[in-house]
């Protein structure tokens, strides 16, 4: 196990294993890909569908892409992606092992907030991404990704350091990385959101 102070260093990305058991998620990415529901279709370089485990325990949901996302079409790349795979490290998780995506799979302008009629465009393709993958824990990075999925408007405050169970997943909120870039104050809460996560996951996982 790393300690907090060594989270927050550069880490290489680690590429992920793809399988046969990932023909449902990859039937769905070639439809996803070819969505136009809503106006992010318009500038978009890359549909952002998701990456890692089709079996993974555990599925980590952030919010949407941003530029580095959008050029490689990869979830959490570049300094969130780096800080990201240096968290789940610490916990004992590689990137491989775990399920990676966003509430919305196109980059907004500017890297604004998703709206609403946008993310109730793309919800649906993160549901069926949960039904296939069916993972036990979900760890949501940021208010807007736990909003979107806890269907709520609570604060991060309200949110995070508890289970919360939904629709049958159990359910654990941080701070999404590029706020922990922004504010460094909050690595230490992090660092406990993730403790608490891994602990949960060693009991309803128990064979990893």
């Amino acid at each position: 196990m790393m300690k907090q102070e060594s989270l927050f260093d550069p880490v290489p990305e680690t590429p992920t294993r793809h399988g046969s058991s990932a023909d449902g998620l990859d039937a769905l990415c070639r439809t996803a890909i070819e969505c136009r529901k809503c106006r992010l279709a318009e500038r978009r370089k890359s549909v952002v569908f998701g990456e890692g485990n089709p079996k993974a325990g555990l599925f980590v949901i952030g919010e949407a892409p941003g530029a580095d996302e959008d050029a490689q079409g990869r979830p959490f790349v570049g300094r969130s992606g780096q800080l990201l795979d240096k968290i789940l490290l610490a916990i004992g998780f590689e990137r491989k092992d775990v399920y990676i995506g966003n509430i919305i799979k196109c980059r907004p302008p500017e890297n604004r907030n998703p709206l609403p009629d946008e993310i109730e465009c793309c919800k649906p393709w993160l549901m069926e991404q949960l039904e296939i993958v069916r993972p036990k824990v979900l760890l949501l990075l940021g208010r807007v990704a736990a909003n979107t999925i806890l269907e709520n408007t609570q604060s991060m405050g309200s949110m995070r350091s508890k289970l919360i169970r939904w629709n049958g997943f159990d359910c654990f909120v941080t701070y999404h990385p590029a706020a922990l870039l922004r504010n460094p104050n909050w690595k230490r809460l992090c660092w406990e959101d993730v403790q608490m996560l891994r602990a949960h996951y060693d009991k309803v996982c128990p064979n990893g």
